[in-house]
This record gives C-alpha cells, sequence and structure tokens, in this order.
C-alpha cells in the first residue's frame, strides 16, 4: 500500500528541476513532462509526473511479452512505467527484424516505482511504498544535480548516406506506384561511437528547445531515453481511448510563422497522409470499440511548437464491453504513423529498405495507472544512449506517398532533427 500525501507548490520551475536531478540520481526512474501545454479535446491529467526506484520489474524481448504485462498488471494493480519497442510488431504480426541494436533497451520494459510524484494545479502529490511521503518532499527539495560528464559534442553521421536515402525514396515510390501500399514512414539514423554525453544536461537543453506536450525522460541502468515527443500514441481515460497522430510538418520560420501554418494547413500532399493514417488509427480502433463510437473529433488540426508546426488529428473510441485495455492497446501497436498504409506491408517495406533496427523508437513509453487508465506517446524526436557502450543516437523519418520528392523528403528529416543536433551540440 502506498503513503500518500501532498504538498503546496510555489515556484513550478525550481520543483521540476529538482524533479530532475533527484530522479535522475537513481538507477531507474522517468519524468514526463507536458510543458504546460493543454488540448481542449483532452483532460490533463498531470503538469509533471515521475518515478523512481523498482519495486518490481518486467523486461522481456518480443515473444509473448504483451500478454506477460497483461498478467503483471493485473497482479500488481498498481502505478507501473515503461515502453513497448517497434519490434514487438513481431508478435502482433509475422514479422521479424534482422539490424543489429546498438542502444539494447529490451522490446518490453517496465517497471513498479517505489515512488510516484504528480505535480498538478499547486500542489505535489507524493505516494511512496517504502519511504515517508514527507522525507520524499524534503530529499526533491535538497537534491543537487548529478555529477557532469564532461566531453567533446559527439561526431554524428548517419547512417546511410543521402545519396542512398533519396535512391530508396525512389524506390518506395515504385512500391506505391505498383499497388503495393499508400503510404511508407522511412527513417533513417544518425549516431556516434565512443560517445559519452551528459545525459540531464543534453535533456535540459532539449527540452528547452522543444517544450513538447509528450516530453520524457527515461534512465534504465546504463541506458537513457531523452524524448521530446509531441504526439500522443494512445491513452485511456475510463472507457475512451484517445489516439492523436501526427502527419505533416513545417519549420519555423522569424517572420513567416504565419505563411509556414498556412502552407501546412492547405497542403493537399500534407492533408493526404494525414488522412490515411487517420483512417488507419480508425481501423485500429475499431477493432476494441464499440461498433459506431469511433470518431475524428478533429481533422488536420495545426499546433505550433518551438522548432516546428505539426498536422494533428484526434480519434476517439469507447471501448468494448470485455475488451481488455491491454488488447485494445495491442490492436493499435505500433503507431500507425510510424509504420504506413497497409501496416503489414509497410511494416515489412520497412524492414527491408532502413538500415537499423528501430528499438524503442517508433515505439511508446508512458503508464499504467493503478485504475487502469493509461498514456503513452510515440517515442520520436527522441535521443538514445547506451552509456556502458559509449553510443548515442537518434532517428528521424518522415511519410512516403506517391506525391513525396526525394530531396524534400530528405529535408524533412533536418528539420525534424533541429533540437537533436543542437541538443547534442
Amino acid at each position: 500500500m502506498r503513503h500518500s500525501a501532498t504538498f503546496p507548490l510555489a515556484n513550478l520551475p525550481f520543483w521540476k528541476t529538482q524533479l530532475l536531478y533527484w530522479a535522475a540520481g537513481h538507477e531507474v526512474c522517468m519524468l514526463l513532462d507536458s510543458n504546460g501545454h493543454d488540448s481542449p479535446l483532452i483532460k490533463k491529467e498531470w503538469e509533471i509526473l515521475v518515478a523512481v526506484g523498482v519495486a518490481d520489474q518486467l523486461a522481456l524481448p518480443a515473444g509473448a511479452a504483451l500478454e506477460a504485462l497483461k498478467d503483471w498488471q493485473a497482479e500488481k494493480q498498481d502505478w507501473l512505467f515503461g515502453g513497448f519497442g517497434y519490434d514487438l510488431k513481431n508478435e502482433t504480426e509475422r514479422l521479424s527484424s534482422a539490424h543489429p541494436d546498438y542502444v539494447g533497451f529490451p522490446d518490453l520494459v517496465f517497471f513498479q516505482p517505489e515512488i510516484v510524484v504528480g505535480i498538478r494545479g499547486a500542489l505535489i502529490e507524493i505516494q511512496s511504498l517504502t519511504t515517508s511521503p514527507a522525507l520524499v518532499f524534503a530529499a526533491i527539495e535538497s537534491a543537487i544535480r548529478p555529477k557532469v560528464i564532461q566531453a567533446p559534442p559527439p561526431v554524428l553521421r548517419p547512417r546511410m548516406s543521402k545519396a542512398e536515402y533519396l535512391q530508396k525514396v525512389a524506390v518506395i515510390r515504385d512500391h506505391i506506384v505498383e499497388g503495393d501500399l499508400y503510404e511508407m514512414n522511412f527513417c533513417q539514423e544518425f549516431y556516434a561511437d565512443h560517445a559519452h554525453i551528459d545525459p540531464v544536461g543534453v535533456w535540459e537543453k532539449l527540452n528547452a528547445l522543444s517544450q513538447a506536450p509528450m516530453a520524457a525522460f527515461f534512465r534504465w541502468h546504463d541506458r537513457y531515453l531523452l524524448s521530446a515527443s509531441p504526439e500522443r500514441f494512445l491513452k485511456k481515460e475510463g472507457e475512451t481511448l484517445i489516439s492523436q497522430p501526427i502527419k505533416g510538418t513545417r519549420r519555423r520560420a522569424q517572420g513567416e510563422d504565419e505563411v509556414m501554418r498556412h502552407a501546412l494547413a492547405s497542403s493537399e500532399k500534407d492533408r493526404a497522409e494525414n488522412v490515411m493514417i487517420v483512417d488507419l488509427v480508425r481501423n485500429d480502433l475499431a477493432r476494441s470499440c464499440r461498433p459506431g463510437t469511433v470518431k475524428v473529433p478533429e481533422l488536420f488540426g495545426i499546433y505550433t511548437f518551438e522548432t516546428v508546426h505539426q498536422m494533428i488529428s484526434t480519434v476517439v473510441g469507447e471501448l468494448r464491453s470485455g475488451q481488455h485495455p491491454l488488447d485494445a492497446l495491442r490492436h493499435a501497436f505500433p503507431p500507425g504513423s510510424m509504420t504506413g498504409a497497409p501496416k503489414v506491408m509497410a511494416m515489412t517495406l520497412i524492414e527491408q529498405y532502413e538500415r537499423s533496427r528501430r528499438g524503442l523508437y517508433a515505439g511508446a513509453l508512458g503508464y499504467l495507472s493503478p485504475d487502469g487508465d493509461f498514456d503513452f506517446n510515440v517515442l520520436i524526436r527522441s535521443i538514445f544512449y547506451n552509456a556502458e557502450a559509449a553510443y548515442v543516437a537518434f532517428q528521424v523519418g518522415g511519410a512516403i506517398v506517391y506525391d513525396s520528392v526525394p530531396e524534400e523528403e530528405y529535408e524533412e528529416c533536418l528539420v525534424k532533427a533541429v533540437a537533436l543536433f543542437a541538443a547534442l551540440g
């Protein structure tokens, strides 16, 4: 049973910093930051939510991992924080992954935290299995920054050359012309070997640059995930499921923001990409929801973040009676915005043409609450760091459709990577 208490909050920026420093000092922790974003369509549960310590854990390769999580959740009926790797597709469909994995997160990784801390309104709420909430509060307030790692910035290089990327986009477009699929999310990796970074410092820079609504800092022993994701994969709120796929990107431009927003909103190509993924998500949710309840309350919404404008749609549905919520998550996984349509063919060709194992990238990160609700992002705009192997990397990609111009797709990748490159120096 958790000991719970609330404390008044006077200075949000101070406490957000203290929570980061306190959490990052633990071998396992997760910090989820909404960065003040709110949506008229979704009730915001937390401004920031932090979990530290391991009361129990579940770390499994693809195979029967999702079923194991269902059993584990039923046993614990508690807070569970973690992530789903993209390669869990291999247990949801008859697929495989052959690319090497240099980061090394498990395909499914969850932990039952010893302590959960959340901020909402003017209160900080602490729930603890071990230490008294008052002692936790004092520890957060007095936390000092983990030791700064002094190292030169990593020298990042692409896993595939620009020429190879352009050629592969052309080949993928040929598949579309031949009727194999309508749309495919194609990604490339930028990486550095023999790299030493300061995860806390990089996260602080990335979060300040991006101010994303689904941001996350995840430490799993010597592996780190620093995410500035703007995209929600799936949220369960009571019996309601909510997904907010993103398709359509424009750079921020001083003095030209309204021009860029209008260009995105009126782009036939971006609207076509977006509606294809909306249809895919509607189909995914229909497998788990009551007939007639899957709706699109927002189509082609234009949202402005620190470095980009995005086209975001919202799809909702009501869970069917007797449908396990984690089966609904399974039916929608991997996120449609990171695969393409038809989904299985897109994932087959992704494995054929990409050169990197996606791992947690293009998967999802978030939490399951004690009452059975959950909220997970789509793991994009994220830096992955294996401190033991001294390896740092990120991936970026975009939707390839019939109208795609290879050079423009490459440029879109670089626009999405602006904050990632900057955070790494």
